[in-house]
């Protein structure tokens, strides 16, 4: 029996409009949040939770774009159905919020939009207070929702989201073709399955076959390095578990064991394609359901005037995606998303809609080069490739249908060091800037990691991670600001991102000169440049590859944010601790020797080099850096800069009130 008929149906609701997506929706439970806590005007809050049904139409225009779906199994009504687990937080009135409800596109099944806005506890299955954290997304009024899209995500005691996808055919006949993967990893394993995660969170398409004569396996310190195929008795598909092989379709075994840092690349024959794209359809649906949907089945009726999205990381570069292709009208061409706020996606988007590719992977420095994550056009207007010729704008089909929503972007240091972002705001050889459309905003926060602060210990890098905290104080800030702008047209704060224009986007040469040379810190050797990559002519139309591995032509070239003496970087949205700094914060590190390629960077970590306390100590380490002591004279000193900073922060609309106080006291306490 599933997890989800395990539990008892509070309600079922068969959807009777004509033209419904949504069939069914069954709510498994209800109960209060935070043992009925009350939030400013918003009141109490409930949890309801439960799994929708879906019924997609291959014929209408919204779902054109869907790869493989009229080869999906079609229904006596000729459409073809799935599912996916859906959470809902709402005021217990509804009438009590804002009007806005925030999907949280979920990150590999899991919820990220409490943990973010709310520094509430992470979790899945948000029930106690130590979730609500200090509640600002409740003190604000808004609903919230998350559904599983992601049909790689598996189930496990987390309570990840999930999502049930059909498997394409063709004439009823089990579809294969060949598949790359990429594996790596940061110990010595012998087996691995084919997942981005040791921990095979993505369940990735099964060998057709134990036999892996017609199957390669090559291995390669790094991607320029010419790779070494492995011979065939040499690996094996199968898992290790207690000193045993088990034959596995979806695992690969290594002999001699896989090098930690080394990149290990299967091509092989898969079987059975996931309809993948049907997993952004039910994104739309879900959330089209709880903003039009009619008020006998829907808790939400008449409480919702607007809907945003938000999203971090891979959850970004689905809203991306999702843009370009163009679904954010739904099969009754209503609008479903009015604003996104999209953190810490680089310039990606993803392998959401293709068949035999893994939608949790994505490209780097050192790892993912032939994801196809980054792939033109890249940025959200018109511009050419001179390369290869092709013209674009990454949300054409979007804008085409009327209802492209007001977009926020928000990078960390980490996406223009391992993310390509620079390629969202110049051209992609990277020699000039880009004028953003109105509509579009995009914003660095200087010096910040991937995924915000870290508990400052090295983890797989060379030097303590990045303790900055970026991720809260500004998305919160963002936000309000997105609000306000999809509710009142009151427009956010202008773009703050490097330029080449004022030389604070510069090459990666001009970066080394600039950086310090810092006691005992090693210089990266160069920044992740995404390939041009050439999966054949129906990849991009129909989502099929017939170049596996793709072909790898000339990279876009990305551009990185300049530094001053300190190492800092002077453009974006300076927070206080690096206007104001105790040392270097960055976002990049190297990985550790013990973790292999020790000369490439850590997949998305930076860094936090502190400062000498005084100025013989400086000296005698031979640290460029001016010391505390010669900086602040005063406890004093330091804390009126740091409170100045923030507060201009908070005059230019990036900090928030409350997040000013909050980053005095952390200051106060250091």
């Amino acid at each position: 029996m599933s997890l989800f008929f395990s539990r008892i149906i509070v309600a079922a609701f068969f959807i009777g409009q004509a033209h419904a997506e949504v069939t069914r929706i069954e709510i498994t439970g209800r109960s209060p949040f935070a043992a009925g806590k009350v939030f400013g005007a918003a009141g109490a809050y409930e949890r309801l939770e439960g799994r929708m049904y879906f019924e997609t139409d291959p014929r209408n225009a919204a779902n054109e774009r869907i790869s493989d779906l009229q080869r999906a199994p079609h229904n006596a009504g000729g459409r073809v159905e799935s599912w996916a687990d859906f959470f809902l937080l709402k005021p217990t009135d509804a009438t009590k919020g804002n009007g806005v409800l925030l999907y949280d596109v979920n990150n590999r099944g899991n919820m990220l939009a409490l943990w973010t806005f709310n520094d509430g506890e992470r979790t899945n299955d948000p029930k106690s207070e130590s979730h609500a954290g200090h509640g600002f997304l409740m003190k604000h009024g808004f609903s919230l929702l998350w559904c599983g899209w992601n049909g790689e995500v598996q189930a496990d005691d987390t309570r990840r989201l999930l999502c049930g996808l059909p498997v394409a055919t063709e004439d009823g006949r089990t579809i294969t073709g060949r598949a790359h993967l990429e594996i790596s990893t940061t110990e010595k394993v012998f087996s691995r399955a084919f997942s981005w995660s040791p921990w095979g969170i993505g369940a990735a398409f099964p060998s057709v076959s134990l036999d892996n004569t017609d199957a390669t396996l090559t291995m390669r310190p790094q991607r320029d390095a010419e790779g070494i195929e492995i011979p065939h008795g040499e690996w094996a598909f199968g898992r290790m578990e207690e000193g045993r092989l088990i034959p596995d379709a979806t695992h690969v075994y290594v002999k001699a064991g896989l090098r930690p840092g080394w990149l290990y690349d299967l091509v092989y024959t898969a079987k059975e394609p996931r309809v993948t794209g049907l997993g952004l359809t039910a994104l739309r649906d879900c959330v089209a359901f709880f903003r039009h949907g009619a008020a006998k089945e829907n808790p939400l009726a008449g409480a919702v005037q607007k809907a945003c999205v938000f999203g971090i990381s891979q959850s970004g570069r689905v809203i991306h995606h999702f843009q370009h292709e163009g679904l954010n009208t739904d099969e009754q061409g209503r609008a479903v998303f009015d604003g996104a706020l999209i953190h810490v996606a680089g310039s990606g988007k993803g392998m959401f809609n293709h068949r035999f590719r893994m939608s949790t992977e994505f490209g780097t420095q050192h790892e993912g080069h032939l994801s196809g994550s980054e792939f033109f056009p890249l940025a959200p207007l018109p511009q050419t490739d001179p390369i290869t010729g092709a013209s674009g704008d990454s949300l054409a089909r979007s804008r085409k249908s009327g209802h492209t929503p007001r977009l926020l972007f928000t990078q960390s240091s980490t996406e223009y060091w391992s993310r390509a972002a620079s390629l969202l705001h110049t051209d992609v050889e990277g020699k000039s800037d880009l004028t953003l459309p109105d509509d579009v905003r995009v914003y660095l926060v200087a010096g910040a990691q991937h995924l915000g602060k870290s508990d400052g210990t090295p983890g797989i890098c060379q030097q303590p991670r990045n303790t900055l905290d970026d991720r809260g104080p500004v998305l919160r800030a963002m936000l309000l600001h997105l609000v306000d702008w999809v509710k009142h047209g009151k427009t956010p704060p202008p773009s703050r991102h490097p330029r080449m224009e004022d030389h604070t986007l510069v090459s990666f040469d001009a970066w080394k000169e600039q950086f310090p040379k810092i006691p005992g810190c090693q210089l990266p050797t160069h920044a992740y440049q995404p390939p041009r990559l050439d999966f054949g002519p129906r990849f991009h139309s129909e989502g099929i590859a017939d170049i596996i591995p793709p072909k790898a032509g000339k990279p876009f070239r990305t551009l990185l944010p300049a530094v001053n003496a300190d190492g800092n970087e002077t453009s974006g949205i300076v927070l206080p601790e690096v206007a104001v700094p105790r040392g270097t914060y960055t976002g990049w590190n190297l990985r550790s020797p013990q973790a292999g390629a020790e000369t490439m960077l850590a997949p998305l970590d930076g860094m936090f080099l502190p400062f000498a306390k005084t100025k013989a100590e400086r000296k005698k380490t031979g640290d460029p850096r001016l010391s505390l002591e010669e900086r602040y004279p005063t406890r004093e000193a330091y804390l009126a800069r740091i409170a100045n900073a923030a507060k201009k922060l908070h005059e230019e609309g990036f900090l928030l009130e409350e997040d000013v106080a909050r980053i005095i006291e952390r200051a106060s306490a250091q």
